[in-house]
């Protein structure tokens, strides 16, 4: 259940018990949806993904008839495409078509990027992809402050992913230094534009960079960082939910956001630690961990206990890979996971008992 739900409830809970008046909970419902983003619905994603290939439609005959388009219509012919669709994009959000002004203005950020590459190409202008995606990153972020889109601060920052991942598609893996700054912009700018998604993709990315780094340059240290920072980060949405709810507006997202990074942290020292004594510790503090995550955080909802149990899963199964065959042979392997597999199923139990006993008070009340 995301916040604004969780408020919703409290607030009819509290009109029907008497506490607030009508006009009141009206007031906070009002205020709830103007401060927290809109989720889509399946109409709005088919329009958005209707933007977009209409978008590759139209770069693609351009391109396509490029050589025959004299060059001045080129240039005037990209220029009419950007105009149209940000123009028609402001004009369908003032008529209340929200879904189908932020489709509008992704092909606009499509046209963009294509305008980038068919103009360095007829002009000649040297450089590289990552030059060009970065340029096309900032002008989807320019778009996106100007028009206060949520759908274009969430392309800029799968753009700037893009810019900082490229490197691997010529097998290198050279970490640009300047990736968290510009996070750090377009999470100033997902607080403007209100675009909780794009939020969530750049946590998802720092987790990203964070293994990047360790894989570059072989510090051990960066994996160890990142569970301990997750896992401080998981504990601090537990026991501080409202204020970093206010803080972030991300809601349960947030520890299943902080839950992935200590997994992925975890799990990448014991790959690091696979040959050497170190691995059953931290293997125990893995799964004491994902315990852990489904006693302080399991009634955040069910998306933070099934990650949880995949994690616990996933746990298992690299436990099982590392020991069969060696000392605790494969006997010993089945004893322990029988074990594990025990005590996960007794926590799911209680905690699956726990998050359904409010629900049945508040159900009876």
């Amino acid at each position: 259940m995301g916040y604004k739900d969780k408020v919703g409830a409290d607030i009819a809970r509290w009109q029907k018990a008497g506490l607030v008046s009508p006009d009141t909970a009206d007031a906070l419902r009002a205020d709830i949806e103007a401060n927290h983003g809109k989720g889509l619905g399946f109409g709005q994603v088919l329009a958005i993904m209707a933007g977009l290939l209409l978008a590759a439609a139209v770069l693609i005959m351009v391109a396509a008839n490029w050589e025959a388009i004299p060059r001045l219509w080129r240039v005037g012919t990209l220029f009419a495409l950007l105009a149209a669709s940000y123009v028609g994009g402001a004009f369908l959000k003032v008529r209340g078509n929200d879904a189908f002004a932020e489709a509008a203005w992704l092909v606009g950020a499509a046209t963009f990027g294509g305008s980038i590459a068919l103009i360095s190409q007829m002009y000649h202008i040297t450089g590289d992809e990552t030059q060009a995606i970065l340029v096309w990153c900032l002008g989807t972020a320019l778009a996106a402050a100007a028009l206060r889109s949520p759908i274009l601060t969430v392309a800029a920052v799968a753009l700037a992913g893009a810019w900082a991942g490229w490197p691997v598609f010529n097998f290198s893996l050279n970490v640009d230094i300047w990736f968290l700054p510009l996070l750090a912009a377009l999470w100033a700018l997902s607080i403007w534009t209100r675009s909780i998604p794009a939020r969530h993709l750049i946590i998802l990315s720092v987790i990203g960079y964070a293994v990047t780094l360790y894989v570059d340059n072989d510090l051990k240290i960066v994996p160890a960082i990142l569970a301990l920072a997750s896992a401080g980060l998981f504990f601090a949405v537990t026991r501080f939910g409202d204020e970093i709810e206010r803080l972030t507006g991300l809601g349960e997202g947030l520890a299943v956001d902080a839950l992935i990074g200590f997994l992925v942290g975890i799990v990448s020292l014991q790959f690091i630690y696979s040959d050497t004594g170190h691995f059953m510790w931290l293997a125990i503090l893995g799964l004491g961990g994902i315990v852990g995550a489904l006693l302080l955080g399991g009634r955040l909802g069910r998306s933070v206990r099934w990650l949880a149990y995949l994690g616990f899963a996933l746990e298992i199964a690299i436990i099982y890979a590392n020991t069969i065959g060696s000392m605790l042979g494969t006997a010993g392997f089945f004893l322990l996971a029988a074990i594990g597999l025990g005590v996960l199923a007794f926590v799911i139990i209680r905690v699956e008992r726990r998050m359904a006993a409010p629900a049945a008070t508040g159900t009876g009340a």
